[in-house]
């Protein structure tokens, strides 16, 4: 648990120094040793929270047939996605490519590129958002209204996040600022249930596979409900469960590739508590802050191996479809290179 109140609020003029290295040493630590953190002083108004949950809550009430009409095609990351539409497990190419097994159910909204009118940014990676609309007592405007409000606090969020990371990097304040000034972020909120009449005796739900996230940073709101679990060094999976007005915070591979695997990108998936042959309710809301798609990323030079080892050159673009393709589409990623290696020897590990 980290409280990053020193980075979010003015303190003292003689203070300030002091709290904010404390914060990033801190926070340093977590990312080098767990990939995971809890993290207090977000400065997200509870009413914000509050809002989100009460739309997700709308949205995912309505019938199924009512939310696949927003639904996108799987190249375009807006919209519905429907139970079993997905295997994340498949984006570090980890499982057979006809197991679109998840049982979850999201709604993805994210930045378009018509918000940088000055860039010619590509219209597949920066779509357009796809906002239901309102029908048989949901209301859309208040849907979209209180998910914009999160979204924009969200992202505050993670870009103090990146701000504490440069510091705890000792590299330039900017660095992590001068590869996301058009960032992909994407906003995915979830609801964990089974399909009608599966029978939970057969076979152990999976409300997500395994995986790593796919970019920078990570800033998940999540009911206090059990089931997200994070594999350890240890080799053991571990139940985290988010202390009250926490927010949880994880890191995703790009930031492992700058790092060079000093900084940890967590293997983690969600198995939420069967019972009497029903999935617990389970609410969650990941805000992934990717970066801009053509940005290159590359090993920082400190964090280069004393023999030279360090990740290649790739553009946030090319690293995203990549994995994209796997959790939406199906196709497994034959490209995750030293990713999958460390995520296989990870689970071997495990058992």
């Amino acid at each position: 648990m980290v409280d990053i109140t020193p980075y979010v609020a003015q303190s003292g003029a003689s203070t300030e120094p002091i709290a904010r290295a404390r914060v990033a040493a801190e926070l340093g630590m977590a990312c080098r040793e767990v990939g995971f953190v809890q993290i207090r002083g977000h400065g997200i108004a509870p009413a914000v929270l509050a809002g989100l949950a009460g739309a997700i809550d709308a949205y995912f009430g309505q019938p199924l047939e009512t939310k696949r009409r927003d639904r996108a095609p799987p190249q375009i990351n807006r919209g519905y996605a429907p139970p079993q539409s997905e295997s994340l497990s498949l984006s570090l190419g980890l499982e057979s490519a006809s197991r679109l097994n998840d049982y979850f159910e999201a709604f993805n909204v994210g930045t378009a590129a018509t918000e940088f009118p000055q860039l010619a940014l590509p219209a597949e990676v920066y779509a357009e958002n796809l906002w239901p609309q309102s029908g048989a007592g949901f209301d859309g405007a208040r849907f979209r209204a209180a998910v914009s409000a999160y979204f924009s606090e969200a992202g505050r969020v993670a870009r103090t996040l990146c701000r504490i990371f440069a510091d705890a990097l000792h590299v330039p304040p900017d660095t992590f600022a001068a590869v996301t000034d058009h960032s992909v972020d994407v906003l995915r909120m979830i609801n964990y249930a089974l399909p009608e009449g599966l029978d939970v005796q057969d076979e152990t739900p999976t409300g997500m596979g395994a995986h790593t996230d796919y970019g920078i940073v990570t800033v998940l709101w999540a009911d206090l409900v059990p089931g997200l679990q994070v594999l350890g060094g240890d080799g053991v999976w571990h139940d985290v469960m988010p202390a009250p007005g926490a927010m949880l915070v994880n890191l995703g591979d790009l930031t492992a590739r700058w790092t060079n695997d000093r900084w940890r990108s967590t293997l983690h998936r969600v198995r939420p508590p069967v019972v009497d042959g029903k999935v617990q309710r389970r609410r969650s809301a990941a805000y992934f802050h990717d970066g801009n798609f053509d940005a290159l990323i590359k090993t920082l030079p400190s964090c280069v191996g004393a023999d030279g080892s360090a990740y290649p050159p790739i553009t946030i673009g090319a690293h995203l479809a990549a994995k994209l393709a796997g959790s939406r589409a199906g196709i497994a990623n034959t490209a995750a290179g030293e990713e999958a290696e460390r995520v296989l020897a990870a689970e071997q590990a495990a058992g």
